[in-house]
């Protein structure tokens, strides 16, 4: 939720639209509904026995809800007449990926070090 925040009040602010509650919503909704769509399903495969080795801070995991939040974002934003344009997609991609990403690379490492004995 943390990259979606970011995404958003960054974005905004590069394109000079206000900081409103409702102007931050109206740009953050498809992608908090596509967000809420990628948790499910690392949720739901996590039950299954396919994709056991799937935890919430792994790699792949992230790649699922980075690319759910996306293409669900996207395709809402058509639906509500919002705009898609390719650098938008490439963008939020790009922008998404890398935060969702390296927050897990981040844990990751910590988990390895606090494993290893050391602070």
């Amino acid at each position: 939720m943390v990259a979606l925040a970011l995404f958003v009040v960054i974005g905004r602010a590069s394109h000079h639209h206000d900081e409103t509650v409702a102007g931050v919503a109206s740009t953050a909704w498809p992608f908090a509904v596509g967000l809420g769509a990628g948790w499910a399903l690392v949720v739901a495969s996590g039950r299954s026995r396919a994709f056991r080795w799937v935890s919430p801070a792994s790699l792949p995991a992230g790649c699922a809800v980075c690319v759910a939040t996306v293409a669900i974002g996207m395709t809402l934003r058509v639906v509500a007449g919002q705009g898609t344009a390719p650098a938008f997609v490439a963008v939020a991609t790009g922008f998404l990926g890398a935060v969702m990403l390296a927050g897990r690379l981040v844990i990751r490492a910590a988990s390895r070090r606090h494993a290893h004995g050391r602070s």
